[in-house]
């Protein structure tokens, strides 16, 4: 049974980038994308109700390709494809500045969440907020309110507006404008592109070519992000309890999809592997658990309507029964106190 380091060196072998399928991949999604949305731009001057419906099922799909092309950008950030590629780099930053997400500050925030995964004591930097059920009984009527708000399915939702729009962009600026000038620049584009398509176009190419994709991408993004780390099963650890490996597999979930879905999210649903190894390309994800048996005793979640309920019903740790508690348990706590 393989733990620890042993588990890591394991996973090693599948780390190792296959450059002409990292090209193919990325830049047969890209041109999928550019090609969803010229098309709908292109059908704009068609308004029977057949082309609006043709034109809404091309808006869904831009929205799929979104969270595609971003889940292996997310993979080209890790450093993990296609590095030292001057093209390569003039796409993803591109697609960066197109999809609201600031490379300066999605990075830093990325890389905080891999090395303090699931640790219940760290800054919630790229990550959903954790509280015990012993901090939020302490914490005041406005902190208690904010950490509900944050993991609501109302705040994933609104991704577009809540984490990208404002907490990738405007929160990040005012925060530190020296340090994040390009969020200003990054939102700024965004909107100027959005405008322009608004003008150009007309309102209805402005909602089913930029705004319908964006909107449900993020919130996909936003929802998928969440159920990777706060499902049942979930385990959180004490800073000095906290160890990478059980990080890895304990607190992130393996997302049970179907190949169609798999494909969109670029296999991320594989995220305890990922969490284990980030340097494995999303295209060795499923190679990798079916090679190593450890992988495949894996957390299971799925994209089911139950299986979405469960997960959005957990709220805080209770370090005394071990797992997330609801708010129905929680508020039965808070009528004792």
């Amino acid at each position: 049974m393989l733990t620890g380091k042993e588990l890591i060196l394991a996973t090693k072998p599948f780390a190792k980038e296959i450059r002409w399928k990292s090209w193919y991949y990325m830049l047969t999604s890209f041109f999928l994308l550019v090609g969803t949305i010229v098309a709908n731009v292109y059908m704009s001057d068609f308004n029977s109700f057949g082309m609006i419906l043709v034109r809404i099922a091309c808006s869904v799909f831009t929205a799929m390709m979104l969270s595609r092309f971003f889940i292996i950008f997310h993979d080209y950030q890790h450093h993990t494809i296609l590095r030292n590629s001057w093209l390569a780099n003039i796409i993803f930053t591109s697609f960066s500045i197109y999809m609201i997400t600031p490379p300066n500050i999605w990075k830093r925030s990325h890389d905080h969440h891999h090395n303090h995964n699931a640790k219940l004591f760290s800054a919630s930097i790229g990550s959903y907020p954790i509280m015990t059920r012993q901090k939020f009984l302490e914490a005041s009527k406005s902190e208690q309110f904010a950490y509900l708000a944050i993991r609501s399915p109302i705040n994933m939702f609104f991704a577009y507006f809540t984490t990208f729009i404002y907490g990738m962009c405007i929160s990040s600026f005012i925060s530190s404008p020296r340090r994040h000038w390009d969020s200003l620049v990054v939102l700024a584009l965004h909107v100027a592109i959005g405008t322009f398509i608004f003008i150009k176009f007309g309102w209805l190419t402005f909602l089913l070519a930029f705004f319908l994709p964006f909107f449900l991408s993020h919130m996909l993004g936003a929802y998928l992000f969440y159920a990777q780390h706060n499902f049942p099963g979930v385990t959180f650890k004490k800073n000095v309890e906290w160890s990478y490996t059980n990080a890895a597999l304990e607190s992130s979930s393996f997302m049970d999809l179907n190949p169609f879905m798999q494909w969109v999210t670029a296999n991320i649903g594989f995220h305890h592997i990922h969490h284990l190894n980030s340097k494995i390309p999303f295209y060795r994800l499923p190679e990798a658990m079916a090679a190593i048996p450890e992988l495949q005793d894996a957390k299971i979640t799925t994209l089911m309507p139950s299986d979405i309920a469960a997960c959005l019903r957990l709220k805080v740790w209770d370090a005394d029964e071990n797992r997330m508690i609801g708010k129905k348990e929680l508020e039965a706590y808070q009528q004792v106190a």
